[in-house]
């Protein structure tokens, strides 16, 4: 896993380096794209402005409940914060799955939540 600062993230993704889904930890925080880890550092900004309340990060939701020698099925979204009145599940795609498809149309039917794709 490559470790690198914020500002040596923006530098990198600046320089036009192509998103390749690597795995690096910025500032001791661990992410599963630069993608992913770019926009934490766009949503920790627009904390501190005060636009957005109470982010979080890998907020898991679960889309069906253990039964019967099955294991539950869980949606776990990159990014939970409050914008205005309303809450936000922001998910960082850069490419849809099949799986991803099903997740996001069962957070719609479970909990009435349109997930936010960046």
């Amino acid at each position: 896993m490559k470790r690198m600062t914020v500002d040596q993230l923006r530098r990198e993704l600046a320089d036009g380096s192509k998103y390749m889904n690597e795995k690096i930890t910025v500032n001791g925080e661990k992410f599963d794209s630069k993608k992913e880890a770019w926009r934490y550092a766009e949503l920790l900004l627009q904390e501190k402005a005060g636009e957005i309340h109470r982010l979080r990060r890998q907020v898991k939701y679960e889309l069906i409940p253990k039964q019967d020698g099955e294991r539950a099925a869980y949606y776990i979204a990159d990014f939970v914060y409050i914008e205005g009145n309303q809450i936000v599940v922001e998910d960082c795609k850069g490419y849809r799955t099949d799986l991803y498809r099903l997740k996001r149309k069962m957070m719609l039917w479970r909990y009435g939540i349109r997930i936010r794709e960046t």
